[in-house]
């Protein structure tokens, strides 16, 4: 949970919403009256606050020690890699919102598995990651043709 007060914000209103803790410099800049700079990769809450947009991500990226981890949020999953080990864990958070039951081995698993993995590649291009999925996940890299590249 993210947790705001203030001027401005209706008491008890709960707004579902993907966000990075990072949002809160950009929000903290702009109600402080300032430009957000480019460089900052980030988004102002306070439209989703004034209700003025429902969503600010349609997904959530994650990585974690360089290469230690990587994630991504999407469509109702959770997508967990481990490089390094070689491990896959992928969760319905809709369904199963205290990730307790990886589906990544179920059968069917695949194209669920495939599908996030081109919009991690697509988040991991737009945040100038260099970590090489394809190299540690083989059998789970999409296809040029999937990806468009």
């Amino acid at each position: 949970p993210f947790i705001v007060t203030g001027p401005g914000v209706e008491h008890g209103a709960r707004i579902k919403a993907p966000i990075y803790l990072q949002d809160v410099v950009a929000t903290a800049l702009e109600v402080a009256g300032r430009e957000v700079p480019d460089f900052i990769q980030f988004r102002s809450l306070l439209p989703l606050l004034r209700g003025e947009r429902k969503i600010s991500y349609d997904a959530i990226y994650g990585a974690y020690l360089d290469d230690r981890q990587r994630a991504i949020v999407y469509d109702g999953y959770k997508l967990i890699l481990y490089p390094h080990a070689g491990r896959v864990r992928l969760y319905h958070l809709d369904s199963d919102p205290y990730e307790i039951q990886d589906l990544a081995e179920e059968t069917g698993s695949e194209p669920i598995i495939g599908r996030l993995m081109v919009r991690l590649g697509q988040l991991q291009q737009e945040t100038g990651d260099p970590l090489n999925l394809a190299e540690a996940f083989p059998e789970l890299h999409p296809s040029k043709a999937e990806t468009g590249r």
